[in-house]
């Protein structure tokens, strides 16, 4: 009985030091309250418990790769050769006749002279350095036509820069800049490693914006749009599209700015928008970083893009015409005939073949075929794997060839006289002659990117008829006189419906 008695007593002993503690430490009258202030927040609670332990490290905010991309977007300003709006020499000094319409009214148009010297039109864009010693990636377009080329880095500094080299077919262009100090730059991240959904952020210049930074999701990846090389009958064939889709913003402005990844790397050039109105209106477009890369590499090296070829007509295989062809699949690339001699001809490839993977990656549709075949040179060996019937599946190694049909490299020649100039010309006739009272001379009828525009305002129509000591009646006069000028050469000429004789000089070597 006793030993009953002492377990009960200890039982309430204890009981009572129990609530007694829980008093003590709030738990009495302030049971509620404290409930109330556990779950107050539960926004906090929630992070922690469905926060995916994947993207336990991932930042919430661009803030790092921002400050590291910033300083290696610059800002390009380029002169171009074409669609010169505004009259010199023959004209009115560019803002006056805004000065002239408020005394004769709003309809006040100042006369234009016949072969008035034009004044270059202005494009701005962006560019990305893509190594300290200045090499800049950017898009064709921007550069597209240019005879003067300025790149801004930061807030001051400002640099000629020498165009490398330009790859129409993917709309990418690489430039030269020289400065005395290593620059900033972006390294190239893996675009075959980027998935759908991944975080990026677009940086470039936007309306003239300096330095702005957008952010978005990747849409899709693989995607053609249509915009390079034309559309319809006229589109090149070999251009490649296999956009990098985005709904981070981009305006004009943002071509050939970076789109980067959360660390801040390369993972495309910004290259396009979606738009109704020309502004953005929801995606963007960009060029996949390892298209980028081989691309600045081939115009670095060579000087010009080195692509290989397959050489077979193709169509991507979609369902109706895996029902008009009987084939197995819905997706690939169909091989609708091949060029005799072709890479894929001596390869074992026929028509009617589906190609369904290139190394290993899948392919199914056209833009991720030439996108995968675009970055190899001639001489590389891909292995393609194709179906052949219903379900034979074969693979194949292919050696590709160039568009001259040989695996050889080929280097860019130097341009040299007029090709170095960077103008074309042609004889003068007798009309023209009879007009300006000449007894002959050579008319420039283009001026592109070279020396003339680089160094003069020479516009077209300039009718040259002495060039150093020689005069000049022939395209082979002026062709001599600039083979052998020693320094800076000197010519003259008229424009026909302007006074006087002009003058330039200019370095032709």
């Amino acid at each position: 009985m006793n030993r009953i008695s002492s377990i009960i007593v200890a039982s309430v002993v204890s009981c009572l030091l129990t609530v007694g503690l829980l008093y003590f430490i709030g738990y009495g009258d302030n049971a509620a309250a404290t409930y109330r202030i556990e779950h107050s927040e539960p926004t906090v609670a929630a992070q922690a418990s469905y926060r995916p332990a994947a993207a336990a490290d991932a930042p919430f905010d661009f803030t790092y790769a921002a400050e590291k991309v910033a300083p290696a977007v610059v800002f390009i300003r380029n002169t171009m050769a074409g669609d010169r709006s505004r009259v010199r020499g023959g004209g009115m000094p560019e803002g006056q006749e805004e000065l002239f319409r408020r005394f004769f009214g709003p309809d006040f148009q100042m006369p234009q002279g016949g072969g008035g010297q034009r004044m270059p039109a202005v494009g701005r864009g962006s560019g990305v350095i893509i190594s300290a010693d200045g090499y800049v990636v950017t898009n064709n377009h921007v550069i597209d036509e240019s005879i003067d080329l300025e790149i801004r880095v930061g807030d001051k500094d400002l640099y000629k820069a020498t165009l490398v080299g330009t790859d129409p077919t993917t709309d990418i262009a690489l430039l030269k800049i020289d400065a005395d100090e290593p620059l900033p730059f972006v390294e190239f991240a893996d675009s075959d490693a980027v998935r759908i959904g991944q975080w990026v952020a677009a940086v470039g210049n936007p309306f003239e914006l300096a330095t702005t930074v957008t952010a978005g999701i990747v849409s899709a990846k693989g995607r053609s749009i249509g915009i390079i090389g034309g559309r319809g009958q006229q589109r090149d064939a070999t251009a490649i599209e296999a956009f990098i889709q985005t709904d981070a913003a981009v305006n004009p402005g943002n071509s050939g700015g970076a789109l980067v990844d959360v660390d801040g790397n390369l993972v495309g050039v910004n290259t396009a928008i979606a738009s109704p109105t020309g502004a953005y209106s929801g995606y963007s477009f960009a060029v996949p970083s390892q298209l980028v890369r081989k691309v600045t590499e081939d115009l670095k090296e060579f000087g010009t893009v080195q692509r290989g070829f397959i050489g077979a007509q193709i169509f991507e295989v979609n369902q109706q015409l895996a029902d008009e062809r009987d084939l197995s699949v819905n997706y690939g690339v169909y091989v609708d005939s091949l060029v005799g001699g072709s890479s894929a001809a001596e390869a074992g490839l026929r028509s009617g073949d589906v190609i369904v993977a290139v190394d290993g990656r899948p392919v199914r549709s056209n833009p991720q075929l030439l996108a995968l075949i675009g970055r190899k040179r001639p001489g590389d060996v891909v292995v393609l794997t194709y179906l052949r019937g219903s379900t034979d599946e074969r693979t194949a190694e292919v050696t590709l060839k160039g568009a001259d049909g040989t695996t050889e490299r080929t280097r860019k020649a130097s341009a040299t006289g007029l090709a170095a100039l960077g103008i074309e010309v042609e004889p003068v006739d007798d009309a023209l002659a009879g007009r300006l009272r000449i007894d002959g001379g050579v008319r420039v009828t283009d001026i592109r990117t070279g020396r003339i525009a680089r160094q003069t305002d020479m516009a077209e129509g300039f009718v040259i008829t002495k060039a150093g000591d020689r005069e000049v009646s022939t395209v082979e006069d002026f062709e001599r006189a600039v083979a052998e000028a020693k320094g800076i050469l000197v010519v003259r000429g008229r424009y026909e419906g302007l006074p006087g004789e002009k003058i330039y000089a200019f370095d032709p070597k």
